[in-house]
Parts: structure tokens; C-alpha cells; sequence
């Protein structure tokens, strides 16, 4: 099992002076992480999602850490394709640059964004938004593999172009798909693209879940070259030798991520300002009653929260469902960065080395 980070750049409450800290301290961390083994540092794209994800140029904070790294991969999770946001052209040229300048550390992942604040800033048709999603997700291996590329299709009519740089990867960097239901997990694995999930569910629902995922990928046609058999999963994660302390502020951090998430992807409307989500440690009960259900039959398992002895039975949970890699949400809007610094070496040190 491989083990990455992952980050929205989340920030609760912030200022102009505390948001520019915040991308400090994540560069510190990704920088961090790769003296302990982990795989990759993912990086979202989001506009407008205040406190959620302040991650809008994930292209040029990716840039800082292939520059300060050697080792560690270096992901978009995701880039979003619909051409408001960025024409094909760009993305192909972007990650070529990216890949040949890491040395070949690129992975790219790939979406569309339901949040409405996004789409309508970026004033996209919405009713279109898979369809273009799904023409750029073919094009782009396309621009990598031709000398000269041309297209003509329902949303681009691209005349013949020499789309350089091409990638040090060959065909291609490998190439995911968000994927949050089950049956778009099954969609992206008919196109042989690795899939990118959030970590929500019991063991049964994930574990049918990975399944009907690689009966689609053996049967998949690549929109690439080369396909792309792979399941991560985002759990939100904090791993420190004090356990209570771990579930104190794993359990707020998580509390804030998810509520944050809902707020954008479910109120069916366009938040402007704080979000009124909870931000508070949760009362003495309830974290006695969330600690005590960590790992029991039939609960979620949606975080690796906890000293290393509990995180570990949550990892070896996820590696019976069969997930290829963890991408750990360590980056949340109410964890210090003291604390995540602690749990990236915890983790790193001592529940790592037991699945990798």
C-alpha cells in the first residue's frame, strides 16, 4: 500500500497574513514528508471555496515542491478539465513542464467540480460539464503521444498543433478521475483511469466498491495509452502518540473538512463569507462514544485518527478492502501545523514501515 497527503489548503477563519502562512506551512510539510516514505503530495483545484480550499494555482504551489523534493511524487488531484476553467492545451503543457522539470514525478489527476460556486464563476454550462470533461480526458494523452495534434469534436475544433513540451513519462504520466459514487468509480474504471475517492463508507460498502472498480478497469478501453489500475481513498488523519490528543483535534479537524465539504457540494446553494460550520473540540461524551467506536464492526471508516496502535488497525481495515493508496488528509482548517508536522513524522515512523 502506498501512503500520500493530501491538500485543499484549508484554513479556518483566515486573514490575509494567516492564509499566506498557511501555503508556507504546507510546503514545509510536503517537503517533511518525503524523508518518511510517503509517495505523494496530491494537490486539489478549488475558486471561491473560502475556508474549504484556498488551493487556486495547485500548479505553481506542485512547482515549489518538485523543486524542494527529489523523491516524492508530486500529484493534481485534481485539475479541472471543462474549458472555462482551462483549455486542454494548457493542461498538456502544464503537466508536460511539471513532469519533465520533477523528473518524471507526475501524476494527474482529473475533474469537473460540483461545486456551484465554481461553476458559475467560471460561468459554465453545467448541463455540459461531464461531456466536456470526458472530450479534454481523451484529447490530452492524444497531445502528449502526436507530433502534430488535431481534433474536431462536440466542444473543440483544434486545427493542427504542435502541443510541446511532451512529458518525460512514457506513453504519459498515469491519469485518475475523481470519483465519489459507485457508479462513477465504475465510469472512470471502464475508461482505465486510476480512481480518487473520498473515504466514506462502511468496509462492505467500499470493499464491493473496489470490486465492481477493477471489473471495469479489466474490461476498460484507455482514453490514454496505458491504463491506469489503481484505488485511493482521503481519509481524514491524525496520528500522534498521545491518543486522546490525536482524537481531540483529528476528530474537530474531520468534523470541520466534512461539514465544510457539505456546505459547498450539498446545500444547493453559493456560500459567500465564513461558512457556519462547527469549529469547536467536540464535548468530553461525544468523543468518549467517537473514540470507543473507532474500528468496531460495522463502523465507518472514514479516519485514521488516533495513536499508532488504533491507526494501524484503521490502515489495515482499508488494506482488506483493497485500496492501493491512502491519501491522507492531515491538512485540515482547525489542526496547528505543529500537529500536523507531529503526525507526519508519527505516522511516517510508525505505522508506515508496517504496509508499505
Amino acid at each position: 500500500m502506498k501512503f500520500s497527503l493530501f491538500y485543499e489548503m484549508q484554513i479556518s477563519k483566515p486573514s490575509r497574513a494567516t492564509e499566506a502562512q498557511l501555503f508556507r506551512d504546507c510546503l514545509e510539510q510536503a517537503v517533511f514528508a518525503e524523508q518518511f516514505g510517503y509517495h505523494c503530495i496530491w494537490e486539489v483545484e478549488h475558486h471561491g471555496l473560502y475556508e474549504y480550499s484556498h488551493s487556486s494555482a495547485p500548479e505553481v504551489f506542485l512547482s515549489f515542491v518538485a523543486a524542494r523534493t527529489s523523491r516524492i511524487r508530486i500529484g493534481h488531484g485534481v485539475t479541472l478539465l471543462p474549458h472555462r476553467y482551462n483549455h486542454p492545451i494548457r493542461i498538456a503543457e502544464r503537466i508536460a513542464v511539471l513532469d519533465i522539470l520533477s523528473g518524471g514525478r507526475v501524476n494527474w489527476g482529473t475533474g469537473k467540480s460540483s461545486s456551484l460556486v465554481e461553476q458559475m464563476a467560471f460561468e459554465n454550462d453545467l448541463k455540459t460539464l461531464h461531456d466536456q470533461w470526458l472530450e479534454a480526458v481523451e484529447m490530452i494523452p492524444r497531445m502528449w503521444s502526436s507530433d502534430v495534434f488535431t481534433h474536431k469534436g462536440r466542444f473543440f475544433n483544434i486545427p493542427p498543433t504542435q502541443v510541446i513540451p511532451k512529458p518525460v513519462q512514457t506513453p504519459h504520466p498515469p491519469i485518475f478521475a475523481a470519483c465519489s459514487k459507485p457508479e462513477s468509480a465504475v465510469h472512470v474504471g471502464k475508461l482505465g483511469l486510476g480512481a480518487l475517492n473520498f473515504a466514506f463508507g462502511s468496509d462492505d460498502f467500499l470493499t464491493q466498491k473496489v470490486r465492481d472498480y477493477r471489473q471495469a478497469v479489466e474490461a476498460a478501453a484507455p482514453v490514454g495509452r496505458a491504463k491506469n489500475n489503481h484505488f485511493a481513498c482521503t481519509p481524514a488523519t491524525l496520528v500522534l502518540r498521545d491518543d486522546r490528543k490525536a482524537c481531540e483535534y483529528g476528530f474537530r479537524g474531520a468534523r470541520f473538512f466534512l461539514e465544510s465539504l457539505n456546505r459547498y457540494y450539498s446545500g444547493g446553494d453559493r456560500p459567500v463569507g465564513e461558512l457556519n460550520v462547527p469549529r469547536d473540540f467536540m464535548p468530553g461524551d461525544e468523543l468518549e462514544e467517537a473514540m470507543a467506536a473507532r474500528n468496531q464492526p460495522g463502523s465507518q471508516v472514514s479516519t485514521i485518527v488516533g495513536d499508532p496502535v488504533a491507526a494501524r488497525e484503521s490502515v489495515a481495515r482499508l488494506a482488506d478492502v483493497g485500496v492501493d493508496e491512502l491519501i491522507l488528509v492531515m491538512q485540515m482548517g482547525t489542526v496547528p501545523h505543529e500537529l500536523i508536522m507531529e503526525s507526519i513524522r508519527t505516522f511516517g515512523e510508525e505505522v508506515l514501515p508496517h504496509f508499505a
